[in-house]
């Protein structure tokens, strides 16, 4: 490029700038103030773009790129990964969970899922994890280990487990210089891989006569090592009734659990109907037969003047009489009203005063009062009524029918139960137990077996247990590595070693040397038609098709794509932005 020459430079520098014209930095000038002059504009530009990025961002935010952000989201989501990982596998350990609210209420759990929703976490890597790991098919927008809790009731643990393993080793795959996006491909032709294994060593058990008997082998196994182990058969046998009561809908809310303190683990049972925790009043019907019932959520009491700050003023005592009198017809029409609707149950959300009260005894209806939501919306299902809040038109009401209600004792506490429900796979599991801590962990246990029991109904396919698909899948992830060129062979071999961290774990927690029941399990498992999985009574190798040991096609395929899912979605991270505190406003 041709120098410019002086003339040009000091007559228009500006509309050389307008121009956009270049100034190498080799430029030769013969006047040296030409020269300065373009050092400070170059200068000063390169300030101004510095002070704009500065600028962008709040004073108080804060931006992590590149490798500091990697390593903040895999270090976070390492230690997930690292807390709940000695809670895996039949011989876990507990966690004491205490709040920091009012009372200090303290949890003793080894339930993964209670674990994560349980933690207050900072780091946004984190969270991400939690968030993945707890739905796996209906993801929209909820957190993702508290998806896999709630679709498929169990497996959280080996989600969150198997998940921080994948980001470890990708940790190392990025040190060595490898591309996250390469190692995300690699990583899904891994679990395709396994998928793939996973299916062609499925079993399937399509004979009602059968689901019956494997549903309750798979349901012992289950209870083998939770707080219900000592009673595992009479568990097994409570779970496996509710689920076959349903008729292959996995709709558990019409199986409802209660707690009651008192008696033995053992003295639970299961009964046919609905229990709702609320006893009858005084003066009122105790047995009702064909009942038609209403349940509302509307306020009973009398109708006061509900206006903050409202005051009425009287002239007399016999002024305050008429507004009471008032307020108590107001009150009368209202139950006239739900009165005229032909029912002889009245459950309410909300609480029932005296008189309103005193006028259902007077009609023969069965009031019940400060039913909890969550009991009158099972209640309304179950009865096939409607929750109403108004009474001017009855028409559009929809009632709730049961053959029979009436007053029963459990332990030293009176309930009201409901036999003969419109919807008649409707039951209630009533757990009784030494105190509120082992009946809350006896209820985890059972709902996590209720949701597994309710999913392999419909989709019957089991796999072995004990550690045997993970060395299934890591055995053809292998193969797979060695026939892939390129750097994604080691993702994909990285992913294998990741697998077999599972079956590791749960013999580490056993208290077994895991390095030489893995490296048992490998050298089994390169023998045709192997069933070896990890015993974890005997502390050795042993055939899990002998042994009985399965767990749910279902269960382990969502930990597999989750996990990789969760480890795909930390490992595209490149930017962390934390927002700006918003500032509280100065009102004085």
């Amino acid at each position: 490029m041709v120098p410019y020459r002086v003339s040009d430079s000091v007559r228009s520098p500006s509309r050389r700038l307008r121009l956009g014209r270049v100034v190498p930095d080799s430029a030769e000038f013969s006047n040296p103030g030409c020269r300065s002059f373009f050092r400070q504009v170059q200068t000063t530009s390169l300030s101004l773009s510095s002070m704009a990025i500065d600028k962008l961002l709040k004073d108080d935010a804060t931006e992590e790129k590149g490798e500091r952000a990697r390593m903040a989201s895999f270090v976070g989501a390492m230690a997930i990964a690292d807390l709940v990982k000695t809670t895996l596998g039949p011989k876990g350990m507990d966690k004491i969970l205490q709040s920091t609210g009012r009372g200090h209420s303290v949890t003793v759990t080894n339930d993964g899922a209670t674990i994560l929703k349980s933690l207050h976490i900072d780091n946004p890597a984190a969270k991400v994890l939690v968030g993945i790991l707890t739905v796996v098919v209906t993801v929209d927008g909820t957190d993702i280990s508290k998806v896999q809790d709630d679709e498929v009731g169990d497996g959280t643990t080996s989600v969150v487990v198997l998940a921080g393993e994948l980001l470890r080793e990708a940790e190392k795959l990025v040190a060595a210089k490898i591309h996250p996006m390469t190692i995300i491909s690699g990583y899904r032709m891994a679990a395709e891989c396994a998928r793939n294994a996973l299916l062609q060593k499925v079993m399937d058990n399509k004979e009602d006569s059968e689901v019956q008997v494997r549903l309750d082998e798979d349901c012992n196994d289950y209870f083998e090592f939770q707080i219900l182990s000592q009673d595992k058969e009479h568990f097994a046998k409570l779970a496996v009734d509710a689920v076959m009561r349903l008729k292959g809908s996995t709709n558990l809310e019409s199986i409802q659990i209660i707690k009651k303190p008192g008696g033995s683990l053992k003295d639970s049972f299961l009964d046919e109907g609905f229990i709702l925790d609320k006893k009858i009043g005084i003066g009122q019907p105790k047995r009702i037969e064909d009942a038609k019932i209403l349940v509302a959520n509307t306020a009973m009491d009398t109708d006061k003047v509900k206006i903050y700050g409202a005051r009425v003023r009287v002239d007399s005592m016999s002024r305050v009489a008429q507004i009471e009198g008032a307020e108590k017809e107001k009150m009368r029409e209202k139950v006239q009203k739900i009165i005229g609707h032909g029912i002889n149950c009245f459950v309410n959300r909300q609480l029932i005063y005296n008189f309103p009260e005193e006028l259902f005894a007077d009609a023969g209806v069965l009031a019940i009062e400060h039913a909890d939501f969550d009991g009158i919306e099972r209640l309304a299902l179950v009865t096939g009524g409607e929750i109403a809040s108004t009474f001017d038109n009855p028409e559009s009401v929809k009632l709730g029918h049961c053959k029979l209600i009436e007053e029963i004792m459990i332990g030293e506490d009176k309930l009201i139960h409901f036999s003969g429900v419109e919807m008649g796979q409707a039951c209630t599991i009533v757990l009784r137990g030494a105190s509120f801590h082992v009946l809350d962990e006896a209820e985890r246990s059972l709902h996590d077996a209720l949701c597994v029991l309710s999913q392999t109904v419909i989709d019957s396919r089991v796999l072995l247990g004990g550690g045997w698909p993970e060395m299934v899948m890591a055995k053809d992830v292998d193969e797979l590595a060695r026939r892939t060129p390129g750097k994604k062979s080691h993702a994909i071999d990285a992913f294998s070693r990741a697998l077999i961290s599972i079956p590791t774990t749960i013999a580490d927690n056993a208290g077994l040397d895991s390095a030489e029941l893995i490296a048992k399990l490998r050298a089994e498992h390169h023998k045709e038609g192997s069933h070896a999985g990890i015993d974890v009574i005997s502390g050795s190798v042993g055939d899990m098709s002998e042994l009985g040991i399965s767990e749910a096609f279902k269960v382990k395929q969502a930990v597999l794509l989750s996990a990789t899912e969760a480890a795909e979605m930390i490992l595209r991270v490149d930017e962390i932005i934390t927002c700006a505190p918003r500032k509280r406003e100065d009102r004085m």
